[in-house]
C-alpha cells in the first residue's frame, strides 16, 4: 500500500510586530519568518508588489502585515490567509482578497487599554497644565513674575464633573470604567451601541470633559465643529486620541483662545504631524502627543494573540473570530 505524506507545514510570513504567546501559538502551527516592518531603520513598508515578491521568495502561504500595502499581486498567491494586525485592516484591499477567496483576519481592541490610558494622561496632564509647571520647575521659573506656583495653577478636580464619550467602542468602553474610577460621571454618545444612551446635544450641554473615540466616516467627519463647541460647556476640556478629522481644527483653536474650551489634549494630527508654528503648538493649555495612543509592547501582545488563535481556527477547518469576509468560508 503507498503511503500518502501529510500536508506541509504552512510558512508564515511575518511583517508586523509578533511577540508573547501569539509568537508561540503561530510558531507551533507555521514555519515563522518574523521581520517586523518598525525594526528597520530607516522604516520599511513594502508596497504591494514588494510585499508579492517577499512572500513569494519565502514560499509563504500566510502573510501577518500592520503596515505594509496587502492588494494586487499579492492575491495571485496561493494564500491560505492574512492576517491583519489591526482593528480595521485599512492596509488590506479586503475586496480583492475575497475575490481571490483569501480569508482575511484582523486584530479588532488590540490597543484599547493603550489608548484609554493615553486619554487619561492627555485628561490629566491638560486639567492640571502638567506641561506648563513642569517647565517651569526646569527653568528655573518656579516663581515665575513674582508668582507662586499655586497661584498659576490651580484648577478643578474632576472628581464629581461629567464626562462625554463621543464614540463607544472598544476603547470608549475601556476609558468610561477609568474616569469612573476617578470619580466622573460618564456619559456616552453612539447610535450604534446600545448602552450609549445620550444624545449628542445632551453630551456637549452637560460634559466638562469631552472625549473623542468614534471612527472616521463621512457621517462622524467634523462632526465637532463650531456649533458643537459653542454649545459646550465654557472651560470645557476637550480630549481626542482618535483622529484629528472628527474636529474643525481652526473652531478649536478660536475655542481654546477665547477660553469656552479650556485645555486640550490631542493625539494626532491630519497628515500625522503639527506644522511647529501652527497655534495649537504654542498654547500653554494645550497637550499634544504624536499619535501614540496605541504604541505600547501590550498592543502588539494582543494582536499577536488574537490573529494567532484565528489562524489556529481556520487551520483547523472552524470558522475564525474575526474574519473580515466570512463568506470565503463558504
Amino acid at each position: 500500500m503507498t503511503s500518502v505524506s501529510p500536508d506541509p507545514r504552512p510558512r508564515a510570513l511575518v511583517t508586523a510586530p509578533f511577540r508573547g504567546e501569539g509568537l508561540d501559538r503561530l510558531r507551533a502551527l507555521a514555519d515563522v519568518v518574523l521581520d517586523p516592518w518598525i525594526d528597520h531603520d530607516p522604516l520599511r513598508m513594502y508596497s504591494a508588489e514588494q510585499l508579492a515578491e517577499r512572500a513569494r521568495r519565502e514560499e509563504a502561504s500566510i502573510i501577518v502585515c500592520e503596515a505594509d500595502r496587502c492588494a494586487g499581486p499579492v492575491f495571485d498567491l496561493p494564500l491560505a490567509a492574512i492576517g491583519s494586525t489591526r482593528g480595521d485592516p485599512t492596509n488590506v484591499d479586503v475586496a480583492g482578497a475575497t475575490a481571490a477567496g483569501i480569508p482575511v483576519l484582523r486584530a479588532p481592541g488590540r490597543n484599547a487599554d493603550a489608548v484609554a490610558e493615553l486619554a487619561v494622561a492627555l485628561l490629566l496632564a491638560a486639567a492640571r497644565r502638567v506641561l506648563p509647571a513642569d517647565r517651569d520647575v526646569r527653568s528655573g521659573q518656579t516663581f515665575r513674575d513674582g508668582t507662586i506656583p499655586y497661584q498659576r495653577f490651580r484648577s478643578w478636580e474632576l472628581n464629581g464633573r461629567t464626562a462625554g464619550l463621543v464614540g463607544l467602542g472598544a476603547v470608549g468602553r475601556a476609558l468610561r470604567w477609568r474616569l469612573e474610577g476617578l470619580g466622573l460621571q460618564v456619559l456616552a454618545y453612539d447610535p450604534y451601541a446600545e448602552d450609549a444612551t445620550s444624545t449628542l446635544d445632551e453630551l456637549l450641554e452637560r460634559s466638562d470633559v469631552i472625549s473623542m473615540h468614534a471612527v472616521v466616516t463621512p457621517e462622524t467627519t467634523g462632526i465637532i465643529g463650531p456649533d458643537e463647541l459653542s454649545r459646550m460647556k465654557d472651560g470645557v476640556i476637550f480630549v481626542n486620541t482618535a483622529r484629528a478629522a472628527l474636529h474643525d481644527t481652526d473652531a478649536l483653536v478660536a475655542a481654546l483662545r477665547s477660553g469656552k474650551v479650556g485645555a486640550a489634549g490631542l493625539d494626532h494630527f491630519e497628515g500625522e504631524m503639527l506644522a511647529v508654528d501652527h497655534p495649537l503648538a504654542s498654547m500653554d493649555n494645550v497637550v499634544l502627543t504624536p499619535h501614540i495612543g496605541g504604541a505600547t509592547y501590550d498592543t502588539e501582545t494582543n494582536h499577536s494573540r488574537l490573529i494567532a488563535e484565528d489562524l489556529a481556527r481556520l487551520l483547523a477547518g472552524d470558522p475564525p473570530l474575526h474574519i473580515v469576509n466570512p463568506e470565503v468560508l463558504k
